[in-house]
């Protein structure tokens, strides 16, 4: 029996609709993880982007669980000397937490192209609404 790989332009991407009000953030960022990588479908191949489109709405109102509201810090820096700046994640979770949801999806996906390219199909909105009504996306529970 021989083994076959999928190639782009043969998968068929849906789009799904996943609602986070009052869901865990990593454990809602490793299942839309998995499915933007396509290993929920039977046509996976790591090397090549097999996965669906998904919608998050209401990112607003996703939890962290134990203290990690204040004592979790996510950094970046400009590139410059002493350019490092420090967020935590309440602060993160107030002022933008479609990054917060974005972050954690990201750190689970393959650092190389592949990866930029997959969490581009990863829709987060901050309340419960989303321009993306004319994709029809399905509604699912996580």
């Amino acid at each position: 029996m021989k083994t076959t790989h999928m190639r782009k332009d043969d998968v068929d991407k849906t789009w799904f609709l996943i609602d986070a009000d009052g869901k865990v953030l990593g454990r809602l960022a490793t299942e839309i993880a998995k499915i933007l990588r396509g290993k929920t479908k039977a046509i996976f191949s790591p090397h090549v982007d097999t996965g669906d489109f998904v919608v998050v709405v209401n990112a607003e109102k996703v939890k962290l669980t134990g203290n990690k509201l204040k004592g979790k810090v996510y950094y970046h820096h400009s590139g410059y000397p002493g350019g490092i700046r420090a967020v935590t994640a309440e602060k993160l979770l107030a002022s933008k937490p479609e990054e917060l949801l974005r972050r954690a999806v990201k750190g689970m996906l393959p650092k190389n192209r592949l990866g930029r390219r997959i969490i581009k199909k990863m829709k987060v909105y901050a309340g419960p609404d989303h321009p993306h009504a004319a994709q029809q996306p399905e509604q699912i529970q996580v």
